[in-house]
């Protein structure tokens, strides 16, 4: 499955998971990323296991500081497009993943660079909530 996304079709409201469906919550992610509304991105998260690069892998981080980390992996990069690649419910639809496919520009260069972002979702009630968020070349 795969749901294009380009910055100029950046509008709309959502954080990034809450969704009531998988697909909703992979969709609110990927704007919330293209705006690089951190806040929102990690806003129904009680906690966040953040792998990008810059940071140690660790224990899941809090809402505050997991936002903060990744503003600042963001804050000199022009998203170009996310695809969603793949979006997957396990463990009976209490666990899922998405996988996007990411394009940007950092500042001062036009080299364009991919890197794919793996998001981990855990089923809470009636809505899907960001886990965990990883990044690979």
């Amino acid at each position: 499955m795969v749901l294009p996304a380009v910055v100029a079709a950046q509008g709309g409201q959502g954080s990034g998971g809450g969704g009531a469906t998988l697909p909703e919550a992979a969709q609110a992610a990927q704007r919330a990323w293209l705006r690089h509304d951190t806040e929102g991105l990690v806003a129904r998260s009680p906690n966040l296991v953040l792998r990008i690069p810059g940071t140690d892998p660790s224990a899941p981080l809090g809402r505050a500081q997991a936002a903060e980390l990744l503003r600042r992996y963001l804050r000199l990069v022009q998203e170009r497009s996310l695809d969603v690649r793949e979006i997957k419910e396990v463990e009976g639809g209490t666990e899922g993943f998405v996988e996007l496919d990411r394009r940007y520009l950092v500042a001062g260069t036009t080299a364009e660079r991919r890197e794919t972002l793996f998001l981990g979702f855990r089923r809470l009630g009636e809505r899907w909530v960001l886990t965990e968020l990883r990044s690979a070349p």
